[in-house]
């Protein structure tokens, strides 16, 4: 009975994960369906078509006067998809933990003060070199 569960060179045998039935195939166009699928608007985008409606609606009115139909693009195609990106992009942001946040804060605090006192030391020597020898 070892000798089934042990091949030739002693090490025990890797066992498989069960697969899941699908072949690559199914995958590849299950995949497939789901990105073609409609995607439904972020709530971000959502509530950022609701925030510049009035921005449209000002569009919409200087726009039935035939000029100004630049102020309706802008409500339309600049601002909320500018919003909108940001936010998405702002999710995407791997965010550091309090340690790490305030590892950094202090980092900051000593490169400043240390920076600080640098620019207050040059700052104060050549202010006595212009007074020692411009002002005389």
């Amino acid at each position: 009975m070892a000798d089934e569960t042990l091949p030739e060179d002693g090490r025990p045998k890797r066992r498989l994960r069960p697969s899941s039935g699908e072949t690559l195939r199914e995958r590849t166009e299950k995949l497939q369906s789901q990105a073609a699928a409609p995607k439904k608007p972020s709530k971000a985008r959502a509530f950022f078509s609701g925030f510049f409606a009035p921005l449209r609606w000002v569009g919409r009115q200087l726009a039935k006067l035939g000029r100004f139909r630049i102020f309706r693009w802008i409500g339309y195609i600049l601002f909320v998809p500018y919003i909108s990106n940001s936010w998405q992009e702002l999710r995407l942001v791997t965010w550091p933990n309090r340690r790490q946040t305030f590892a950094l804060v202090w980092a900051v605090v000593i490169f400043s003060l240390v920076f600080g006192v640098l620019i207050a030391g040059v700052d104060y020597g050549l202010d006595k070199l212009f007074k020692e020898f411009i002002v005389k």
